[in-house]
């Protein structure tokens, strides 16, 4: 495939794996051929924290017929060349610097499949690598540990043709085993017989007993049809956060689910009203899979991740000093930088707040880190919607590396960086997420963040010039002589609140 060029310009050869030379600096666009769709992401750049500039797919249906004819969907694969050729074009206005394509179940089974990625590789001006079905399980592991580090149990990716499973422990992918059983694969072979579609995916699964690990642990699903579960079960649920990433269903409950819309009765039609019309056709089917898997195993609940094959292709490629930063962490730095009117005034808090929390263990410590990363984020809004607005934006980050709980975690403490110790407002509040002890610890940190922007005015290098201390009956903080004009009212106020939340009295000492 060497010679390849997009709108003329020469594209470096093919390193062997099916995707082009890595420039770390340049912007990334990934493609990835599935049974269902087309999808196109460009991401920012090559790093921990990959930022998409893109996003978008087409769905083309390719696999729509390989189980029932053994070839590809032809009209289904004029879609994909059409779209292949519309993400070339774009691939050059954004000026991606690095182009990696991969297809999986559907181009790998098909008698015409070999055919078809030709094709597709002119389309699209680059190589394009099949992917086998364990090499599949294995990215979307890679994937859902880029979100998900401590990740234990089994990861499982539905795809439109295919079920690719992999083991995860311990930052590492293990054992994997790819069954041919997507949906829109189990609709052509069952001629949407649900029954029959149910003695299919039970069968393959006796063929492999022996993959499960022993002992409870977690089944994270990736894929849009288990996500379009998981959003039907945050209806029935009423659950407060909208947030799919790292989104947890008790084993026992997404049993239950499985079964109710499988059956398509009258209820689950009308839990579908979340779904998409392409993705409810498609979702019993996919519900008798995580049914089976659930039957099949021990697992003590079902965990979303929004991360896959596409962010797994990223995530391979990154050099160990990058792989190994937290999730969470990084991107709170790069929010920071990219938000923050003074970025080095978030370190200088961490620090010099640390008398205030010595009773914080290191998950504690971590969540107060990434808070005072967070603490600047809202300062371009309209001061009546600071609070609020922030609360919201926090809750709905797209970052990794944080349960439910410590993501409302992060946003109650932002949210008391603006509003003081007013309530969060009903209408916005999910605080029933976390217990009482992170409330009042979420609190804690709002209000010191509080009060250091206004003893620094939001600028570097003031900060250190004050000390906070804590006492078993005061909060002290101590002011320079010279800069006793800072210690004013507004600056007692917030140190009045911090000491009232700790149940101490405040003090400030000038000398």
């Amino acid at each position: 495939m060497s010679g390849l060029s997009i709108l003329g310009v020469p594209l470096p050869a093919d390193d062997g794996t099916g995707s082009l030379s890595l420039d770390a600096g340049k912007r990334v666009a990934i493609i990835d051929i599935g049974s269902n769709s087309v999808r196109f992401v460009v991401y920012e750049k090559l790093a921990r924290t990959a930022f998409s500039v893109h996003n978008e797919k087409s769905i083309c249906c390719i696999g729509k017929s390989v189980a029932a004819t053994g070839m590809l969907y032809k009209e289904g694969c004029d879609l994909a060349l059409a779209a292949l050729r519309r993400y070339r074009q774009l691939a050059g206005k954004l000026n991606v610097g690095t182009r990696v394509a991969v297809a999986t179940a559907a181009a790998r089974d098909a008698v015409n499949g070999a055919e078809f990625v030709r094709a597709a590789e002119r389309a699209w001006g680059a190589p394009i690598r099949i992917l086998t079905g364990e090499e599949e399980a294995r990215l979307a592991g890679e994937g859902v540990l880029s979100g998900i580090p401590d990740a234990d149990g089994v990861v499982g990716d539905l795809g439109g043709g295919s079920l690719d499973m992999v083991r995860v422990r311990l930052g590492r992918t293990g054992k994997a085993v790819s069954l041919p059983f997507g949906p829109l694969r189990l609709l052509d072979l069952s001629k949407g017989d649900i029954d029959k579609a149910r003695k299919l995916v039970d069968g393959e699964f006796e063929k492999n007993a022996g993959f499960w690990p022993v002992g409870e642990n977690t089944f994270y699903v990736v894929g849009g049809i288990w996500r379009a579960l998981a959003r039907v079960d945050m209806l029935r649920e009423n659950y407060p956060l909208h947030v799919l990433q790292h989104y947890v269903i008790p084993a026992g409950r997404a049993v239950e689910l499985c079964a109710l819309l499988s059956r398509q009765g009258r209820k689950s039609m009308e839990l579908l009203s979340v779904v998409s019309k392409r993705r409810a056709e498609l979702l019993p089917f996919g519900a008798v899979v995580l049914h089976s898997v659930l039957m099949a195993s021990n697992f003590r609940e079902v965990a979303v991740c929004a991360a896959g094959v596409r962010e797994g292709l990223i995530y391979e490629r990154l050099p160990f000093d990058e792989r190994v930063k937290d999730p969470l962490i990084d991107f709170a730095i790069n929010e920071n930088v990219r938000q923050s009117r003074a970025p080095s005034l978030a370190h200088e808090m961490f620090g010099w707040s640390a008398p205030m929390f010595a009773d914080e263990n290191a998950a504690q410590r971590r969540l107060r880190q990434a808070a005072f990363l967070f603490c600047d984020i809202g300062w371009r809004r309209h001061p009546d919607y600071r609070a609020a607005g922030s609360y919201t934006e926090v809750l709905n980050l797209p970052f990794g590396g944080a349960t439910h709980a410590e993501r409302t975690f992060l946003a109650t403490a932002v949210f008391h960086r603006y509003a003081g110790d007013t309530e969060v407002p009903a209408h916005l509040d999910v605080s029933g997420l976390i217990g009482n002890d992170d409330v009042w610890r979420a609190l804690r940190i709002g209000l010191v963040a509080r009060l250091a922007f206004d003893l620094s005015a939001s600028a570097s290098g003031e900060l250190g010039h004050y000390k906070l201390k804590a006492t078993p009956s005061k909060i002290t903080l101590e002011v320079p002589l010279k800069r006793e004009a800072v210690a004013d009212d507004t600056v007692q106020r917030r140190l009045g609140l911090l000491a009232g939340a700790m149940r101490r009295e405040a003090e400030i000492r000038v000398g």
